[in-house]
């Protein structure tokens, strides 16, 4: 064989099985109550304002795959995406949850192909002697980004901090979030390397012991990729065992007056290692506040290590 065709033929097989590294992007964004008509306990209806300020700020984070809290019903999902499709954003591929709240729900928008999909939405506890359902289900859709390459992807939206009649709204939260993590330790005692997403509104800050839950403890711990405004802020805390004192808060409380990060992009052992952490951002919208009461935020990855 000639010496130039021996080199050709040998960096045609170099290339053949070098895959090409592809980025993508996932975000989570609470919608605060984006109904297209009044329900029995929801009486406003998304005004067309709020509704252009929503789709102003997923612009700005320009995700591939979409989880969304607080959405109506499955034609305020449509019509919200037909918008995002005419501002120049194609989701060809959607999920509604149908969960025990029948006034809002979790959802999911992919410009990426979902190769399978497992809605929770009966799952239940005891607490206090009585049971419980967990209220918004759980969205679960296993996304194929590029060649062999596919992670899952779990969206929540747990007990909100308001006081509930029925049980303390904390302990109520942290039920939840035991099936949640329930869910994420079965996907790893099947497969410990498994690529997998935990997103959305868990309705409390880092320490409380419902998201302290989700992000469990030892080698099955969750990394937080704990997004922040792209302001200028780079410099590490002082002391080491905190986090810088960057800007993350996620969520307005007007009952209070108060900010505070409610929302999350975790990720399995496996995941993290895919995960680009200077692409993961809390989007900062002029006047963000007319779409919804929380920012949405975005952590990328790429399909290479």
């Amino acid at each position: 064989m000639p010496k130039r065709f021996s080199f050709c033929f040998a960096v045609a097989i170099l290339f053949s099985f070098t895959a090409v590294a592809e980025t993508f992007r996932v975000a989570t964004y609470n919608v605060e109550n984006y109904l297209d008509q009044p329900t029995e306990s929801r009486h406003f209806v998304k005004s067309a304002a709020a509704k252009a300020k929503i789709r102003e700020s997923i612009r700005a984070v320009n995700p591939d795959i979409l989880a969304l809290e607080e959405m109506g019903s499955t034609n305020a999902l449509l019509e919200l995406r037909a918008a995002l499709k005419r501002d120049g954003l194609d989701f060809s591929y959607w999920e509604h949850v149908e969960g025990f709240d029948t006034n809002i729900h979790v959802c999911v928008l992919s410009k990426l192909p979902f190769t399978a999909r497992t809605p929770h939405t009966n799952d239940s506890f005891l607490l206090d002697g009585r049971r419980f359902r967990v209220s918004r289900g759980f969205a679960e859709v296993e996304i194929r980004v590029a060649g062999d390459f596919t992670f899952t992807l779990f969206a929540a939206h747990l007990k909100s901090r308001r006081p509930s009649a029925e049980a303390d709204e904390a302990e109520l939260r942290l039920e939840e979030a035991k099936i949640l993590r329930g869910l994420v330790d079965a996907k790893l005692a099947r497969d410990p390397d498994a690529n997998f997403v935990v997103l959305g509104d868990f309705n409390d800050v880092k320490n409380s012991d419902s998201t302290r839950e989700i992000i469990g403890r030892g080698k099955f711990k969750l990394t937080d990729t704990r997004p922040a405004e792209r302001n200028g802020d780079t410099d590490a805390n002082e002391n080491p065992r905190y986090a810088p004192r960057n800007v993350t808060w996620t969520h307005y409380y007007g009952v209070e007056d108060s900010y505070s990060r409610i929302d999350y992009i975790l990720l399995s052992p496996a995941m993290a290692s895919h995960w680009l952490r200077n692409e993961t951002y809390i989007a900062t919208v002029p006047n963000w506040g007319t779409g919804s009461d929380h920012r949405p935020i975005v952590a990328a990855f790429s399909t290479d290590k």
